[in-house]
């Protein structure tokens, strides 16, 4: 919860506007009229936080003077500030979401996701890398094009592999990943991965980092997960015949031993192991899955039985010499949900653009939303010939012309050009093609947005809740501005003003006990405390303390202190006849208090800031109320008012 959440909560500022047709006005405050079931709601949720409820005539008095200042920050302009109306939008699509929510859709993901779980698919591939601009994916997306064709043509498939693919653990093996499991891969790799029937190939599959074209293979169960420890000895690639030998030699002598009495494995895995992380754990790995180790170090751990050791196994990093501790069987849907359902809600998982759409479908539907492929189509072809410029965008933005075309519509509203081209910073894209698609998915997002936009209304319309949430945060954020511009930040910035108020009431701030004031010193010995109190003589500011902390650091250390007797040890031995201590940091020997000074009560502001800060906020608050019933006028209905139960 954050300090705006806190504001209208503590003020009990949640503005539900549930009002009927002929909900009667209780209160008019600068001419804006609040309906007897907003107050209502207010009263009696005021009555259920507070530990002694106040009187009706009591909260009719706080919430009037909450309507004053959120009308204040109306007159301040405050909500047409960027970063609250960003706050709003934000916080409108969060509030919607349970609304929006296709927990059926849902479910039908959840459900693919879990059923691909129980079998493991063999995966080929052909991958090409995206590139870092649109150019160079249109490049990259035409050579895979090609290379498609040479396979729908008959072109081996391993041989091209070789030749073109980037991934470098599979481009020299016919392009094989091994058997992958669901999770994986980016969502569209996995869909057609567990489409492809043994030796089909797939089109043109897009993922974040390139372009892939798969090659069906086998099947089989889901393994589940497995729990092992391991003795590694590294075999780097640049190893020579000789080192790679010596590797060999070792690994074999440590599976003899362990072979030999399998208790001194964990032991041999701290003092032999190359792989010094698993080594400290006595060569215990984490749980792992099908497919998240290299292979054949995968197939080995899986085939084993537990507490099984097996033979020498060579991987890409070395030998290894591996003990199966336990295993498990794939998850059931019970566990695996959760963490489903919070894969699917993260952007960068594919399945997060699928729900976005089949709710933009549902949108589309409900409030009759439609592009004009056509006039898209032809504004798309006179991209690809000249591309996107700012002369295009000044042509678009003419509502005597081009920008006069209807892109879409939204029920009885017709979007056009012009409105479009007036939310967008022009991007300039030479490349026609490219900016042809571009500018497609440009109109595609903004009606997209307006959709949802146009949702969002519809809540605020017809759902009570929704719109009574939404109300209760803008006002609070309202709120929360202008407290923060005329009393909170106005108290802790206004240096004069804190004096002169702790100046104009000197008499409310004393203490009970005397203070020791002064600079705290502590230092590694007698010489350079003796440095120190010279130094400080030249001390007139924060800024010049500093410079002298700095000149000894790791000699000596300096703080302000403004103390009574019991808060230090140090300066109950130093000013209040305490018993002798050692200071706090044991390289120090040596402690002292520059210019110190007892004071019966506070002799400057800063003494006491805090305290003046809290008063001098209730001061300008008091202030600021009283400006505000004399600024905007207020009328209450009192006839409304005592129906209030």
């Amino acid at each position: 919860m954050n300090r705006k959440h806190i504001a209208a909560i503590a003020l009990f500022a949640s503005c539900a506007f549930g009002a009927a047709a002929k909900d009667e006005v209780i209160m008019t405050v600068n001419g804006v009229e609040v309906p007897r079931s907003e107050f209502e709601y207010l009263y009696h949720k005021n009555q259920q936080q507070q530990v002694d409820p106040q009187s009706l005539e009591e909260y009719a008095e706080m919430f009037k003077v909450y309507k004053l200042k959120v009308a204040d920050a109306l007159d301040q302009r405050l909500d047409t500030l960027p970063s609250f109306r960003q706050e709003m939008e934000q916080y409108k699509a969060d509030l919607a979401t349970p609304y929006t929510t296709d927990s059926l859709y849902l479910n039908t993901l959840v459900n693919e996701a879990f059923d691909r779980s129980r079998e493991e698919v063999e995966s080929f591939h052909i991958m090409l890398l995206k590139g870092d601009n649109l150019t160079d994916q249109k490049i990259a997306r035409q050579k895979a094009d090609s290379i498609l064709n040479l396979l729908k043509n008959g072109g081996d498939f391993a041989e091209i592999a070789a030749q073109n693919s980037v991934d470098r653990g599979s481009n020299n093996n016919g392009g094989r990943i091994g058997y992958i499991v669901s999770g994986r891969f980016p969502y569209a790799f996995e869909k057609a991965a567990f489409s492809l029937k043994p030796g089909e190939i797939s089109e043109i599959v897009e993922s974040p980092q390139g372009y892939h074209i798969l090659k069906g293979g086998d099947r089989r169960p889901a393994r589940g997960s497995v729990f092992v420890e391991h003795i590694m000895k590294m075999v780097p690639p640049t190893a020579t015949a000789e080192q790679q030998a010596a590797a060999k030699a070792s690994i074999d002598s440590i599976y003899n031993a362990v072979s030999a009495d399998p208790s001194k494995f964990e032991d041999l895995a701290r003092e032999l192991s190359d792989d010094k992380g698993s080594g400290r754990q006595g060569g215990k790995l984490s749980w792992f899955g099908a497919g998240m180790m290299v292979e054949p170090f995968d197939s080995a751990s899986f085939a084993l039985q537990i507490n099984e050791i097996s033979r020498p196994v060579r991987s890409q990093y070395g030998w290894h010499v591996i003990r199966k501790l336990d295993a498990k069987g794939p998850a059931t849907l019970e566990e695996m949900k959760p963490m489903l359902l919070k894969r699917i809600g993260n952007a960068q998982d594919d399945r997060y653009s699928l729900v976005e759409k089949n709710l933009i479908e549902k949108l589309a539907k409900k409030h009759k939303g439609i592009l004009n492929q056509k006039n898209i189509d032809a504004l798309c072809s006179d991209v690809v010939v000249n591309g996107l410029d700012s002369a295009w965008y000044a042509g678009a933005l003419d509502v005597s012309g081009t920008g006069a075309l209807e892109i879409a519509k939204i029920g009885k509203r017709n979007i056009s050009l012009a409105e479009w081209a007036a939310s967008v910073r022009p991007v300039v894209i030479p490349d026609g093609d490219v900016a042809a698609s571009e500018l497609r998915r440009y109109i595609s997002q903004y009606f997209e947005n307006q959709l949802k936009s146009t949702e969002y209304d519809w809540l605020y319309a017809n759902e009570p809740d929704y719109k009574n949430l939404l109300n209760e945060y803008r006002e609070g954020s309202l709120l929360y501005e202008a407290s923060l511009r005329e009393v909170w930040d106005k108290a802790s910035k206004d240096n004069d003003g804190l004096n002169s108020y702790f100046n104009a009431h000197r008499a409310d701030y004393t203490w009970t006990k005397p203070h020791v004031k002064g600079i705290l010193v502590q230092a590694i010995n007698d010489s350079v405390a003796d440095a120190v109190r010279t130094a400080l003589k030249d001390v007139s500011d924060d800024n010049s303390l500093k410079a002298v902390r700095k000149q000894f650091t790791g000699k000596a250390s300096m703080e302000r202190i403004l103390m009574e007797e019991g808060q230090n040890a140090m300066i109950d031995n130093l000013m209040f006849g305490g018993d002798p201590v050692k200071p706090n940091n044991k390289k120090y020997t040596v402690y002292f208090i520059y210019d110190p000074r007892l004071l019966d009560n506070p002799e400057v502001m800063t003494d006491v800031k805090s305290l003046v800060t809290s008063d001098y906020q209730n001061q300008l608050e008091s202030d600021w109320v009283e400006k505000l019933k004399a600024r905007y006028p207020v009328k209450i209905n009192e006839k409304v008012l005592k129906k209030v139960k």
